[in-house]
């Protein structure tokens, strides 16, 4: 019975639809002081101009239908429900391929690459580069929700991913992952290498030890050191939403479950800092519908909580400080220059790259702000060790 994979498709209720308007219509907006710009969050007039967009003009219903053109299912691992797309190629002999999200992303962030790539032929790509693609929402996000217990670590996540695809009769298939996907990939690959053929990541982040950053001080090339001012920046400046997420997801989550108006906040917020330094604002970089898909995504399923609880599992893994197994799995790895803080020297010591790339535009968001870009590289990556 657990085994069994259901069909499943998006089905918004139309009275939550209209909550939603009521909500965003009588929204409590607090003061600020004048030329504050976003150093200290988001500007209340931006935001009140995307939330009257959000309410007036946006049409969920046809994102919906965007979603729903493709076959999704859901099925039941360690006692919790995971929703996925199922993507199958018209190439028959397609490579499988997993892409896996991140926070506060959903399966929307791959609604700009999954034509190409699992039809390529019709997209300008050769037919040996066809993939079947299994995209799932991780637990406690979208509509894998909600969360069966405590635990659901990116580690536990990566062995319930393994089971899925062995579910659905993959037996040699590759995993692409951003942000939280570049930690459940390669933990995949950690997990199941008999299986997985390739892992490929952008977004990458290792987290330095205090020894490793005093060594690299001196062995570092000038760009090394850029990232590292970048991770350490994060660090210091940007990191509120992550001692939040990490420590009291619960609290926030009433606010941000209650208010369309916060859960909007929360979320943009972040894909202002994350996209391209070159967009001065998010939508400049990715869609507007795009970014209000994903986070009506979050508000309809109520997942505020949940989806932050990842956070706190991290900080409150046991085994979080122990050196991880290497992964022996092929790894690409795709570099935004703009963003990302991946120093290859630390990337290599848990992991087997041999594929590194470059982007010198794009940011945290490759598959949503790049697409062109990320496909391309995935392609190339998976010639290498097909």
């Amino acid at each position: 019975m657990h085994q069994t994979i259901l069909p499943f498709r998006i089905d918004i209720p139309q009275a939550q639809i209209d909550d939603l308007k009521e909500r965003l219509a009588n929204t409590r907006w607090s003061d600020e002081s004048p030329g504050e710009g976003w150093s200290r969050g988001v500007p209340r007039d931006y935001l009140k101009g995307l939330a009257e967009y959000w309410q007036t003009k946006y049409d969920w219903r046809s994102h919906e239908a965007e979603l729903n053109a493709y076959p999704q299912f859901t099925t039941n691992i360690d006692g919790q429900t995971l929703h996925f797309l199922h993507v199958r190629s018209p190439e028959s002999d397609a490579t499988p391929l997993m892409l896996t999200h991140g926070w506060p992303g959903s399966v929307v962030e791959f609604l700009e690459v999954i034509r190409a790539l699992s039809d390529p032929r019709a997209h300008g790509g050769n037919a040996a580069d066809a993939f079947h693609l299994v995209i799932p929402s991780i637990p406690g996000h979208g509509f894998s929700r909600p969360l069966s217990a405590a635990g659901w670590t990116s580690h536990h996540i990566a062995q319930a991913f393994t089971k899925l695809m062995s579910r659905l009769g993959y037996q040699r298939y590759g995993v692409q992952g951003g942000d939280a996907g570049a930690f459940i990939a390669p933990d995949m690959g950690r997990i199941d290498p008999a299986h997985v053929a390739g892992v490929h990541v952008n977004a990458l982040v290792q987290i330095p030890t205090m020894f490793q950053i005093m060594i690299g001080l001196v062995v570092m090339s000038k760009a090394e050191r850029a990232r590292l001012a970048r991770f350490q920046n994060f660090r210091n400046e940007m990191m509120g939403y992550l001692q939040i997420q990490s420590t009291r997801p619960k609290t926030l989550a009433y606010g941000l479950t209650d208010s369309p108006a916060g859960q909007l906040a929360w979320i943009v917020e972040k894909f202002k800092e994350w996209v391209d330094p070159a967009a001065a604002l998010p939508e400049d970089a990715i869609s507007r519908d795009h970014i209000l898909t994903n986070v009506s995504l979050y508000w309809f399923t109520g997942t505020a909580g949940s989806s932050a609880n990842l956070y706190y599992e991290a900080l409150h893994d046991p085994t979080a400080e122990k050196r991880k197994v290497r992964n022996k799995v092929p790894t690409g790895v795709a570099l935004s220059l703009t963003q990302d803080v991946t120093i290859r020297r630390w990337a290599e010591r848990e992991n087997n790259i041999v594929h590194w790339t470059e982007f010198d535009h794009g940011g945290h968001f490759a598959a949503l702000e790049v697409p062109e870009l990320l496909v391309d590289d995935m392609r190339k990556f998976f010639r290498k060790i097909r």
